[in-house]
């Protein structure tokens, strides 16, 4: 096991150890300074989806959210990787309307809903999904809006080499400081480019989206349009019972957080959240065998919070599903438990 990632979360099972999930974790100031750190924060490590309100950013900050009158629900759903209900399709072809495309627009493929009460309907009414039930299709869907705005070709919106993602990219390597060519820059599950980055840089990116006060004054705007409109509709960015969209609605939207795929977690912790004077953090996280039985993340990222003292105990409460708890077999027996295996190094 390379040594850049160090136990995060142990599975047992009675006295023994079964699994251990390894990862890295940074913690940042808006200033880019390293607050926190477990494993190595200079990790590189792709954000998957936890880019995107980073890929949506060019669209709010260059005014295609305000040509199309795009409301916060909407920009909400366009950093979202949302599970698909009714509601998530609603939004997404309300904004398409205002947009002027459609559904056949998007590139991002389909699968069944993430939410599984929905895809259970669907298939019991012989309903196949289409893109708008794609976790991605708000990002596309913002992605379509910034090309129309600017006149670009919607056809091969997801070339890398197309001018929209062209401007993505210069956006995104902005708020993670970094030349745009030093960014590699990947394919994602719903074919849209997707970059990598160190902890450190992603967790600065998410203190800035938590407080970008510092920052020149149209930026400054749009992330704050987009990190409040995150936090005013989590269930547009994630869904019933998700990490990103509980951790929003618990704490009041005093953390934005943003899950990507293969044990990725990023979160901006808004200022004063620590207490009064509080700096703003951002938090980047990396479980580094992806985390494909989903209980590994979360654990994690509420150890994180819970160690920086950013939530209050009627809130760890409510989290519960996400902390420490009982592991058990088919007949329903307590064999083992679930728990966080580190504690932060402050630097």
């Amino acid at each position: 096991m390379p040594q850049s990632f160090q136990p995060l979360v142990e599975l047992t099972r009675g006295p023994l150890v079964e699994s251990i999930h390894f990862g890295a974790v940074a913690v940042s100031d808006a200033q880019g300074r390293l607050v926190a750190h477990y494993g190595d924060p200079q990790a590189w490590a792709n954000l998957r989806s936890s880019a995107k309100p980073f890929q949506a950013l060019s669209m709010v900050e260059d005014g295609a959210a305000d040509v199309f009158g795009l409301s916060e629900r909407e920009i909400a759903i366009a950093c979202a990787s949302h599970s698909g209900t009714e509601d998530h399709v609603a939004v997404l072809t309300g904004m398409q309307s205002k947009i002027g495309v459609s559904e056949a627009d998007l590139l991002c493929g389909t699968h069944y809903p993430m939410h599984e009460t929905t895809a259970r309907a669907m298939r019991e009414r012989g309903e196949t999904p289409t893109s708008n039930r794609h976790n991605c299709s708000g990002k596309h869907t913002g992605m379509l809006a910034n090309a129309k705005m600017r006149q670009f070709s919607i056809e091969d919106y997801l070339n890398p080499e197309h001018p929209v993602q062209k401007v993505i990219l210069k956006a995104f390597a902005e708020m993670v400081s970094l030349p745009p060519e030093q960014i590699p820059v990947g394919i994602d599950g719903c074919s849209a480019p997707t970059f990598a980055t160190p902890l450190t840089n992603a967790a600065h990116a998410y203190a800035l989206l938590a407080d970008p006060s510092g920052l020149p004054e149209r930026r400054t705007a749009a992330l704050r349009r987009i990190a409040n409109a995150m936090t005013a509709h989590p269930d547009m960015v994630a869904g019933p019972g998700r990490w990103d969209t509980l951790i929003m609605q618990v704490t009041s939207g005093r953390v934005i957080s943003k899950g990507g795929a293969e044990g990725y977690q990023a979160m901006g912790i808004r200022p004063g959240a620590l207490g009064p004077g509080s700096p703003a953090l951002g938090v980047a996280l990396k479980i580094s065998d992806g985390d494909q039985g989903g209980r590994a993340v979360g654990t994690a990222a509420l150890a994180v919070l819970v160690q920086l003292g950013a939530l209050r105990e009627e809130e760890i409460v409510q989290l519960a599903a996400f902390d420490r708890r009982p592991l058990y077999n088919w007949r329903k027996l307590e064999i083992g438990e679930v728990r966080a295996a580190f504690t932060l190094e402050r630097d």
